[in-house]
């Protein structure tokens, strides 16, 4: 799965400051009495001879001053509170993050220097370790030693992480399902007396507008819908177009990255890519800009009346909107549904359930330590202060026991957070009791200004979500042709999306039939299999 830029917020455990309330944490020490609080008693008592654990953390290369990725606040809480009680001397071995599966292959490889406990957002990954026998079976190791991890993540999150019934990864919670937002000018609305579009034809009549009357006064360089070749961007136009059918018929009909590529609608939402490229409708140069690099700069500085992205990304602190109301202070961005299908339904995908995987390889001998250091992390508040840092410096509880960040801190206090998105690693996203509370305890992560917009996203990004169909076995020719494929369905909706209006059926049917030959078959074919044995289960 490819990570998406969107911070990770972990899940806690409040129960102790209000009742009935869960909360995780995912990917975020000094000393104990530097943290100005206690963590939860260790589950078991220490063994007579020190153990060892090395923990795979992330290195993103950005550390504050005086601060290092093994040598923060929260490295010290966890050596504190879960090293010292227990006896475990615990490691934190740093993983350039944009290097994180070329360098868990290199680990993995060498059995003696791998940490005991290893990550990754990518699937296929640990798909290849599950089944090449290079993992750990946790399945009794959880049962004896991580009833807290099994209570926080439960069957379903768990189940991911199963290969033939055995448990080789533990996959994280994530609390937010939704994956993508769309967002208009509202000022360029308003100038042209126009409604936010709420249908894929209102949109397009928004987009020849857009084009035809400049309000944004660009001198000609209007973008009336920002594009890249990144998923965030073309996606929800694909999903508008994918028609209904059954589990079984989406299942079959998925590809890589999750979409029903054989679906017909699929080369009717890059029809519709088409005609947007050849009336001008569309960034002109999408097809370079995987990074939406390009796209980025061009919201910033005004440029673009509609685009879609990561569901809350441009929301952030010197983020993307922060950036276009630096440049254009008059500048009005509202979050719509727009997307419709032939039903008036607003389909989208919805991410899966989980996040990242976490793995302890075959070769580790620090099995136990390994998960009782993930169940201590699912005990009490352990995450609330990998995530949140200390009450009353970096965080406070509103009225309804949700945790608000403090916005004005020194930076000493602002380092207790430091890595704590990396190495809360059991969840992605606050989660409480209720999804309500949940999106209120994120909604609080972003600037007071942001919040009203950020809660219509997160309830746009799941409606008539689509969600994910979960394979008991990996789809082995997914991780064999993976990344050929990937390529070739971004020249794919590249070629076809930019070619004459007249040429569209035949350059797409022939790239088609190459994404087809390049291992698509293999996939469609393990795919029906893999339908008719979870049927007999």
């Amino acid at each position: 799965m490819q990570e998406r830029k969107t911070k990770k917020f972990a899940v806690l455990s409040l129960s102790m400051l209000f009742a009935g309330m869960t909360v995780l944490t995912a990917c975020s020490s000094d000393k104990k009495e530097q943290a100005g609080q206690s963590a939860a008693p260790a589950s078991s008592s220490a063994p007579a001879k020190a153990g060892n654990l090395k923990v795979e953390i992330w290195d993103r290369g950005n550390p504050p001053d005086g601060v290092t990725i093994t040598n923060s606040f929260l490295t010290n809480f966890v050596k504190e509170n879960f090293g010292k009680p227990n006896n475990i001397n615990v490691e934190f071995v740093p993983v350039l993050r944009s290097e994180e599966v070329p360098k868990l292959n290199i680990l993995m490889a060498s059995n003696t220097d791998v940490p005991d406990l290893v990550i990754t957002y990518d699937k296929g990954t640990f798909s290849k370790y599950a089944t090449q026998g290079g993992l750990t079976d946790v399945s009794d190791l959880l049962k004896q030693y991580g009833p807290n991890v099994t209570k926080l993540l439960g069957p379903e999150i768990l189940s991911v992480g199963q290969y033939k019934g055995k448990q080789y990864a533990i996959p994280a919670k994530r609390a937010e399902t939704g994956k993508y937002a769309s967002f208009v000018r509202q000022d360029w609305l308003d100038k042209l007396n126009l409604q936010a579009p709420k249908t894929t034809d209102e949109l397009y009549n928004v987009l020849k507008a857009f084009k035809e009357k400049d309000p944004g006064q660009t001198g000609g360089k209007v973008i009336p819908l920002g594009m890249s070749i990144a998923p965030a961007q073309y996606e929800p136009i694909i999903w508008s177009f994918i028609g209904n059918m059954s589990d079984q018929e989406r299942f079959e009909k998925t590809q890589i990255r999750e979409i029903p590529m054989l679906d017909p609608g699929f080369k009717e939402a890059i029809r519709f890519m088409n005609k947007l490229y050849n009336e001008g409708l569309m960034s002109p140069d999408f097809a370079l800009d995987s990074k939406k690099e390009t796209l980025t700069k061009a919201i910033s500085n005004g440029k673009v009346g509609f685009f879609s992205e990561d569901t809350i990304n441009i929301f952030y602190n010197d983020g993307t909107y922060d950036a276009l109301k630096k440049n254009v202070p008059s500048a009005l961005l509202t979050p719509v549904d727009a997307y419709t299908n032939k039903d008036g339904k607003h389909t989208k995908p919805l991410d899966a359930p989980n996040g990242m995987y976490i793995m302890i390889p075959k070769s580790s001998k620090n099995a136990v330590e390994a998960v009782k250091y993930l169940d201590w992390m699912a005990t009490g508040d352990n995450l609330l202060t990998m995530l949140k840092g200390v009450k009353g410096q970096n965080y406070n509880l509103d009225a309804n026991g949700i945790p608000a960040v403090i916005e004005k801190m020194d930076d000493k206090v602002k380092n207790n957070t430091f890595s704590g998105g990396d190495m809360g690693i059991l969840a992605n996203g606050l989660v409480l009791d209720t999804q309500e509370r949940t999106d209120a305890a994120f909604i609080k992560n972003f600037p007071e200004r942001y919040q009203s917009d950020v809660n219509k996203v997160l309830k746009f990004a799941v409606t008539d979500g689509i969600k994910q169909i979960v394979s008991p076995s990996p789809i082995e020719a997914e991780n064999k042709y993976g990344t050929t494929l990937s390529a070739k369905e971004e020249e794919l909706i590249v070629k076809a999306t930019m070619a004459k209006p007249d040429k569209f059926d035949s350059v797409f049917d022939s790239m088609m039939s190459g994404y087809m030959s390049s291992g698509g078959q293999a996939i469609a074919d393990e795919r029906k299999a893999a339908w008719k044995e979870m049927q007999t289960k």
